[in-house]
């Protein structure tokens, strides 16, 4: 997702998750600090990465019974008070975490991994905004996939960043051990 932001904010009080979420479609946008921000919808290049990863995702956790993989932008909690809601592009939820997965509304459980796609209007600062939050959450990893550079940044931590170009492999680690992807297959 797109994460330049459109700051045309409306609201004059400050939005809970839960409203967010009771307000329907209204447009690519997240919550940030109880304000909802609207943002950029993503490309054709950005989807088609989606949905390749996202694909071979599944099919490992499926074939080897890990858990879930959620995409389309899920949206889930950063912190309360006022909210913040992101939405990843792609995450993986295992199955011991499965249990407290809510049945509607946001994730209010980190998953063990998100993967956030960069689209040509993305500011680099924004992503690491969105990569710190996901590890405040208690995401253990963060993929960055950057189609402009045809690379994947693995965050291990916000600090841990390591660069994957396109001749080289992918490889899931935690929950995804044995998981393996050239990187050129995504672009």
């Amino acid at each position: 997702m797109s994460t330049q932001l459109v700051t045309t904010s409306v609201e004059t009080s400050l939005v809970t998750g839960e409203e967010l979420f009771q307000l329907g479609d209204i447009g690519s946008c997240e919550l940030i600090d109880g304000r909802i921000i609207y943002m950029n919808p993503p490309g054709v290049e950005h989807g088609r990465i989606e949905i390749r990863l996202a694909r071979y995702l599944d099919v490992f956790v499926d074939e080897h019974d890990l858990g879930w993989v959620v995409g389309g932008e899920t949206g889930i909690y950063i912190r309360r008070n006022p909210d913040t809601v992101r939405g990843m592009d792609i995450a993986v939820i295992s199955k011991k975490r499965l249990p407290t997965v809510p049945g509607t509304g946001y994730l209010t459980v980190a998953p063990e991994l998100v993967v956030e796609i960069v689209s040509p209007s993305d500011r680099w600062q924004d992503i690491e905004d969105k990569v710190s939050d996901y590890f405040s959450a208690g995401v253990e990893r963060v993929w960055v996939v950057h189609p402009g550079q045809q690379a994947v940044y693995i965050y291990r931590s916000f600090t841990e960043r390591t660069r994957l170009g396109r001749d080289e492999t992918l490889e899931g680690e935690g929950v995804l051990a044995g998981f393996r992807l050239p990187i050129k297959a995504l672009f």
